[in-house]
């Protein structure tokens, strides 16, 4: 079995300039997942904005990595949960990127507890940053999308949302009733939307990942001992990287997945094939 500190070979990185020209924004981009669809972007031909809530030093160390790479990078601190601050933030964007053609809805968090002792604060917190913040800023991006419309050259559709999800819009989560909540409505806001808006030449869908080794869930995969039990949990036998969904990323964005609509990407390594029932249950 894969240890914890065999990452394997280096994964191979985004097809370059399926983006050329195009402007992205990237909820919670400074680190982990939100940092890798970034990196996935700009490697693709992207200018990226990395949003952040805090964290500055964090969020210009991407800028700075966005760069090196001969893409523009713009730092933007906004707070998803609030309408302003995403109302500014768009405007900010705009006004140093002209426009923007792709949204990527990474911004999240949890707020564990037992559903019982489960506090509204905490309900509410994850509720407004996972479900509210992706409302808010799909709202602003289609505004952007149609105020535009399509530039052939740069891509054949007006724009692209991409949310991020999780295996857990589908799988129950006991102990994490908020974040499985919220992903649930995550998935059927975009496809509700995606629904709205397709006539628009508007794509929005879903990435949709499991077990990535990220410090949200350090727990389940720092020793050996959590890493082979969560191994129980994925068929393909390794943990995801945030490289994984960057590079899914990356390629929803382009035209080359141009013909999907409303739909979710797993990323999982099996996870929804329910491995508990490989042996008959």
């Amino acid at each position: 079995m894969q240890k914890t500190s065999d990452r394997g070979p280096a994964p191979p990185s985004t097809t370059p300039e399926l983006l050329t020209g195009q402007k992205a924004i990237v909820t919670g981009a400074s680190s982990g997942i939100g940092r890798a669809c970034a990196i996935a972007l700009a490697e693709a031909g992207a200018d990226v904005a990395v949003n952040y809530r805090g964290g500055a030093e964090k969020a210009a160390e991407v800028v700075g990595e966005i760069e090196a790479l001969g893409r523009r990078g713009l730092a933007v601190q906004a707070d998803v949960s609030k309408e302003d601050d995403v109302k500014a933030m768009f405007a900010e964007v705009i006004d140093a990127f002209g426009t923007v053609d792709i949204l990527v809805n990474n911004a999240g968090l949890q707020q564990d507890a037992p559903f019982a002792e489960m506090t509204l604060e905490q309900w509410n917190k994850v509720i407004g940053v996972n479900l509210t913040g992706q409302f808010l800023c799909t709202r602003a991006a289609v505004a952007e999308f149609r105020r535009r419309g399509i530039v052939p050259e740069v891509s054949c559709s007006a724009g692209k949302v991409i949310c991020m999800s999780s295996v857990h819009e589908a799988i129950p989560w006991a102990g994490h009733v908020n974040y499985a909540a919220s992903k649930g409505g995550v998935m059927l806001m975009a496809k509700s939307v995606a629904q709205e808006v397709a006539p628009d030449r508007i794509r929005v869908n879903s990435v949709a990942p499991g077990a990535i080794r990220t410090p949200i869930n350090r727990d389940a995969w720092e020793t050996d001992e959590a890493y082979e039990k969560l191994m129980r949990l994925v068929p393909y036998n390794r943990i995801g990287e945030p490289a994984d969904i960057g590079r899914t990323v990356a390629w929803l964005a382009s035209d080359q997945a141009d013909y999907i609509v409303g739909s979710t990407i797993y990323v999982d390594g099996g996870m929804m094939l329910y491995p508990g029932f490989a042996t008959g249950g």
